[in-house]
């Protein structure tokens, strides 16, 4: 690492704040693969100009935040990567970018009424050709579309959908807040993205995604149906069950 580099990090951030930044950014671009053992806090230091304890300060936060792992006697190590999405429970995808330190941002393709045709008059316990509010929004990681979401909301259980802002609050947030969930529907399948969801994702039509079928029920009833396709090099779905 060069000292201009280092002094360049130093001045616009906490010394620490740097070190976590330049480990990340190393794990990040595949430099520093999971199991890849970390240069160890006196090297640290002496690439920053820092002291020891600030080096383990920055080892110690990534070590609390799941990107690096210690084995005593051994050093410490690039983290297995935390999964993004779980089986097991819904999450807000904004939340998740949040939790990796990124930047999220939204594209509204679509917020219309629009009728249901059959599968989706199925979905949500409707009668066909019933009128259902219609979503189509692409989410960011750091400027990288890395989820195409399409949803059909029943307006009748949420009849402000279209009203809202989902630039500043995903759908996933808006209807936890005002229609919990009690149930949740949820599969998961290979596919080749369409020339629709090839250009939202700005990937080529044909490339492999995982896609996933979730049906969100309130006390109330069936509020939503949605479809989520991830590009399957930028996005990982996991679960972890104890017993």
């Amino acid at each position: 690492m060069s000292s201009q580099t280092t002094a360049a990090e130093s001045s616009s951030q906490p010394r620490y704040a740097a070190i976590k930044a330049h480990i990340r950014a190393q794990i990040e671009s595949g430099e520093w693969p999971a199991h890849f053992r970390v240069p160890s806090e006196n090297q640290l230091a002496q690439d920053f100009g820092v002291s020891r304890m600030t080096a383990r300060r920055a080892l110690s936060e990534l070590t609390d935040e799941n990107v690096l792992i210690r084995s005593q006697g051994l050093g410490t190590f690039v983290a297995e990567p935390v999964p993004a999405g779980s089986l097991l429970e819904v999450r807000n995808i904004a939340d998740e970018i949040a939790a990796r330190g990124h930047s999220y941002a939204a594209r509204i393709l679509k917020l219309e009424q629009t009728v249901a045709h059959t599968e989706v008059a199925v979905a949500l316990g409707l009668t066909e050709g019933s009128v259902v509010f219609h979503s189509i929004i692409v989410h960011l990681d750091n400027g990288l579309p890395i989820q195409f979401e399409e949803r059909y909301t029943s307006p009748t259980l949420v009849p402000e959908y279209l009203q809202q802002d989902f630039t500043a609050a995903t759908p996933n947030e808006y209807l936890t807040r005002v229609a919990p969930l009690t149930e949740v529907d949820t599969t998961v399948e290979a596919i080749g993205a369409d020339e629709a969801v090839g250009k939202a994702l700005e990937i080529k039509a044909g490339t492999a995604c995982l896609q996933i079928w979730r049906r969100t029920k309130s006390s109330a009833g069936t509020v939503s149906f949605a479809r989520l396709v991830h590009p399957g090099n930028r996005y990982r779905l996991g679960a972890q069950i104890r017993f």
